[in-house]
């Protein structure tokens, strides 16, 4: 089409437009070619009358979409100061590159959508006319019986300021008369925009803890880089309950006092009301918060404080890192590690990534804090990309609880059929009759029965892949990295033991036991179905901390830090479940999962105990996780992931292929195939094609699902591919009606 002496320019004209899903094309003049960029504000001219408009640059092409006597060219760069909008919309392109995803679906992601809300107002009342005036007026009114008027004016008198709703309501004074006061010169009218906060029941607190040697030693080691105008990404890894928060409270004032904002990210909903309360009880006004469940009024008051510079702190879930702030001067994103930083629909983004790359655009540092750093994080850390700072101390004197591994074989030998080892049993029985508390936690990770042996632990392996065999309702294991099935046979291979079963534990059963096994205890079960409502969550929290049940029993939910000084025993009732699941970081989440439940234990003065129940206590994941020790577990890890090539040695890129057509999908399968295997020949080491097929989620409200798996050492190899295919999948009429998203170094099993 065009020459390459052309170029064209997509461009948004209505940023704050809702739908969001049209863009149009402008020529780009010679004169603007180095200006103009994604993310460039320019003026065009716009519809019938040409009148000229403001727009934003989302993409350059070197061809036109139709027929290009119809465009019109860009008339100038708007060149006034970098705005916000246009740092986002080059984080959008970020996405798309990394990501794939149309260019429309990552700009959803990251701009703010304006609701057209209109915002709460509040009307302030003045008097114009001086007292003198007012109080000659005030005793006329009196005379001649004008009740409301007297009434309202003397309160004006007394308060020298009302809302209208005080004069309305609290007077009995019509809105109409007060305008016509306003009218005649007597009072003034003046409203202000009323934001809704989320949380009316905070109070501020004036100082912060005092902050022990390491503690220091890091915002010291910060404040120094800062000032010597060096910014990084650091990553924070302290044991749990070092006092990481108190941390980046400290961060964020010495980031604040340089008049800039700050960032927060948190992985759960769950987790914000303890969090926030410490954020509130340190920066008052100064926060905003961010999160899925607000009302589009909530997020988008947030948002205008946030862009108009009165909330300088603001704390969100993932997408809380697309906030609006022009003065970014740091981002901090707690508990890295989580899953939930990982977006699951397209762009199928990450928000560590991306916090990296925002941060270099609008020169802000980056700080991921954890105790069980993810392997990826870690080894950039060890490499040098990242900055390494350890805290090894608990806060105040609390001491890391002792851990004991118990293996489940062994009580299977003895008899013991009951969910409880013996000596958790005893434990818990000791700690009831001492009115401590107990959480147990049910690893319910990766439930999707594997098969494994009562007797002798074997789980039931694919020879190919070495990720566990999933049991199907039609008798058959299947690996779900290759397809790879076996008959279930119930015979151990190893030991040939007949007591294999698929593995199963809910927590109403486990509820159910300790009724049985512990009538007088008073039970607190915390899972999916116990927490739908709103504040659920909360409420049950709460009641737990005020001491009105002995035990909590939940899933991974509970483990998430909360702080309850009179919990001195943690029971993890099935340690393996998350082991087995069919994932090449199952190793990693169960020993995260582990040291987040343990770490639960002894947070107040009284010393904690850990007990771990598990078929296989001599994996590294579990017994690294006994001893506290991520160094440990890191190493053995690292190896495992070099051997079988996984990320952060090698990456991944998922291509999914989806069609209400089985038959369908299958063939554009087949053929993305092809088009990649033709375009490796010749390649030193070309991609690696794994598993094609279905995925293990076959087919998902009746669309079916087709999985390639590619892997390479260079990242840039893969996005090259992506590059490659990409217009090929969006415009050829073979993939009309199939819809095909892309997943870089994906979080969780497709």
């Amino acid at each position: 089409m065009g020459d390459s002496n052309t170029r064209y320019a997509d461009i948004i004209i209505d940023i704050s437009h809702e739908a969001l899903d049209r863009v149009f094309q402008y020529r780009v003049p010679l004169s603007l070619w180095k200006e103009v960029r994604p993310g460039s504000r320019v003026f065009v001219p716009f519809g019938r009358g040409n009148r000229e408009t403001e727009g934003y640059v989302v993409a350059i092409r070197p061809e036109a979409d139709y027929e290009e006597s119809k465009i019109k060219e860009i008339l100038r760069v708007n060149t006034e100061g970098v705005s916000v909008e246009s740092e986002l919309i080059k984080v959008a392109s970020f996405l798309k590159e990394q990501y794939g995803s149309t260019m429309i679906q990552a700009l959803r992601t990251v701009l703010p959508v304006k609701a057209k809300m209109k915002p709460k107002e509040e009307v302030f009342i003045t008097l114009s006319a001086d007292i003198e005036a007012a109080q000659k007026l005030l005793a006329e009114w009196e005379q001649k019986h004008y009740v409301a008027r007297a009434r309202f004016l003397f309160l004006l008198i007394e308060k020298g300021r009302i809302t209208k709703e005080e004069a309305v309501k609290g007077c009995n004074f019509p809105l109409k008369e007060i305008r016509r006061l306003a009218e005649q010169g007597i009072v003034k009218l003046e409203s202000r925009i009323k934001y809704r906060n989320p949380f009316p029941e905070l109070t501020k607190r004036s100082t912060g803890w005092p902050l022990n040697e390491e503690q220091q030693a890091v915002a010291d080691n910060f404040q120094k880089d800062y000032d010597n105008g060096k910014r990084g990404t650091y990553l924070l890894y302290g044991v749990t309950g070092s006092g990481k928060t108190e941390v980046y409270l400290a961060l964020i004032e010495q980031v604040l006092a340089k008049k800039k904002q700050v960032i927060v990210l948190i992985p759960e909903i769950s987790l914000t009301y303890q969090t926030v309360r410490r954020f509130y009880e340190r920066f008052g006004e100064r926060i905003a918060v961010i999160n899925s469940r607000m009302s589009k009024g909530e997020k988008s008051d947030a948002c205008e404080r946030i862009r108009a510079g009165e909330a300088d702190v603001i704390i969100g879930a993932r997408s809380a890192l697309f906030a609006p702030a022009e003065r970014l001067g740091l981002i901090i994103i707690d508990e890295e590690h989580d899953g939930a930083y990982k977006s699951d629909t397209s762009p199928k983004y990450h928000a560590r990534e991306t916090a990296v790359y925002r941060a270099g655009l609008c020169g802000a540092s980056v700080v991921l804090g954890s105790a069980t750093p993810s392997v990826e994080a870690y080894a950039r850390a060890l490499s040098g990309e990242y900055k390494l700072w350890t805290l090894k101390k608990r806060a105040g004197n609390a001491m890391l609880p002792t851990t004991q591994i118990i293996d489940l074989r062994e009580e299977f030998k003895k008899g013991n059929r009951s969910i409880f080892s013996g000596e958790l049993h005893k434990k818990i029985e000791e700690r009831l009759a001492k009115k401590e508390q107990i959480m147990l936690f049910l690893n319910r990770r990766g439930f999707a029965g594997f098969v494994s042996c009562r007797a002798c632990g074997q789980v039931i392996k694919c020879p190919h892949c070495d990720v566990t065999l999933t049991y199907h309702r039609n008798g058959k294991l299947r690996c779900h990295y290759c397809g790879y099935e076996e008959p279930f046979i119930k015979q151990c291979p190893i030991c040939k033991s007949p007591h294999v079963a698929a593995f199963g534990l809910g927590t109403e059963k486990v509820e159910a036991a300790l009724h049985a096994e512990f009538p007088t205890a008073r039970v607190l079960r915390m899972d999916m179905d116990t927490t739908r409502r709103k504040h659920a969550h909360e409420e049950m929290l709460a009641a737990f901390s005020k001491g009105e049940a002995d035990i909590l029993l939940g899933t991974q939910m509970i483990v998430k830090g909360h702080d309850y000084a009179n919990v001195t025993l943690v029971g993890i009732l099935a340690a393996d479940l998350s082991l087995h699941e069919q994932d090449f970081r199952s190793g990693e989440k169960t020993f995260q999962l582990l040291c987040q439940a343990a770490g639960r234990a002894g947070r107040g003065d009284k010393r904690g105990d850990v007990i771990i129940q598990t078929y296989s206590p001599e994996h590294y994941s579990i017994t690294t996780a006994a001893e506290h020790s991520y160094e440990n577990f890191f190493k053995e890890e690292y190896t495992y992931r070099q051997l079988m090539g996984y990320p952060p040695c090698a990456h991944m890129l998922v291509i999914l292929v989806q069609s209400g057509d089985e038959s369908q999908s299958v063939i554009a399968r087949l053929r993305i195939e092809k088009m990649i295997e033709q375009s490796q020949v010749g390649q030193e080491v070309p991609v690696q094609i794994l598993a094609p097929g279905q995925a293990s989620l076959s087919k998902l409200k009746d669309v079916y699902r087709q999985v390639l798996y590619l892997k390479h050492k260079d990242k840039e190899t893969l996005l090259d591919l992506k590059r490659r295919l990409e217009p090929v999948l969006e415009k050829h009429p073979m993939f009309a009606g199939i819809t095909i998203q892309f997943d870089f170094d994906p979080l969780s099993h497709y």
